[in-house]
């Protein structure tokens, strides 16, 4: 079992755990992801480690409630335990002295830029993030990022805070005012890190996204997690989960992940979560309320 430390919202039904793992505290690196479980009946699921503490033995993952287990998860609090924990996972990022290089984090996809930009940081480059969201509050880890980039630039799709406009466009308008930019890292849904790559594939600047396929067991067995890269089939759990965004086949990628759109509805439809919510709802806007202070 693995006890939380701590657990908070930091966005709309997206929340901010502190989980007591130590080995894979020592052992992650950026770029890394765990799998877990809540418990036995519960199906596992991939999450990006946002940051860890070797000190406390604590990793940090940020959860965005959509489907059935993420919106359970999202019910836990601090004292509550987890079943099972795996990892790290996965390839970790490639850090080097690029020059420029822009991190660009689109809602939860932040929380998983997050360590990659710090670490690019860390290795000398001058770093700038782009943060997006539909409206100012899906707009998260902005103090953090700020910490660790040389420029920060929040937008929202509704002008409500920051850039009006998506984080594409602001891309193209740093690009456009002169800025040299030698590595761009994208992260969030599909769409957005597709347009990303269509903005810096004609200037031919390097840029690599992270994939977000269905997973099942993290080791490249189950076969779930498929997705072409450069017309080659790789499993993003043990190849990836970054690649060359300039080979990556976004279409087939969103494809794969709507295969079981209709099953997880049913399964969101048969929890009532009307009830099972009711306290956590009331605890998030309780939350909410006093960082809006």
């Amino acid at each position: 079992m693995y006890k939380i430390l701590e657990a908070r919202y930091v966005g709309p039904d997206i929340k901010l755990f502190r989980i007591d793992a130590p080995r894979i505290a020592r052992k992650r690196l950026p770029g890394q992801f765990i799998i877990l479980r809540i418990d036995e009946h519960g199906e596992r699921i991939p999450l990006t480690i946002a940051d860890s503490n070797t000190d406390d033995g604590s990793i940090t993952i940020i959860v965005q409630g959509i489907g059935k287990t993420t919106k359970q998860l999202n019910m836990l609090e601090a004292g509550n335990s987890i079943l099972d924990v795996v990892g790290p996972l996965g390839t970790a990022s490639h850090i080097e002295n690029f020059g420029t290089a822009v991190s660009i984090g689109g809602g939860v996809g932040t929380a998983i830029a997050y360590p990659t930009a710090k670490a690019l940081k860390d290795a000398g480059n001058h770093t700038i993030s782009i943060i997006g969201g539909r409206s100012k509050e899906f707009v998260i880890l902005e103090d953090e990022m700020n910490e660790i980039c040389d420029e920060t630039y929040p937008c929202t799709d509704d002008g409500s805070y920051g850039f009006h406009g998506f984080v594409t466009q602001k891309l193209q308008e740093l690009i456009d005012g002169g800025t040299k930019i030698d590595l761009v890292l994208a992260i969030g849904p599909i769409p957005m890190m597709a347009a990303v790559a269509e903005v810096t594939r004609p200037l031919g600047i390097k840029t690599v996204v992270s994939l977000n396929p269905i997973m099942v067991d993290g080791t490249g067995m189950c076969g779930g997690c498929r997705a072409i890269v450069d017309g080659k089939t790789v499993f993003v759990c043990v190849d990836g989960p970054e690649f060359d965004a300039h080979v990556v086949d976004f279409k087939i990628l969103a494809q794969r992940n709507n295969m079981y759109r209709e099953q997880e509805h049913h399964s969101l439809e048969e929890c009532n979560f009307e009830k099972m919510f009711a306290k956590g709802i009331e605890n998030q806007k309780a939350e909410m309320e006093v960082s809006n202070d």
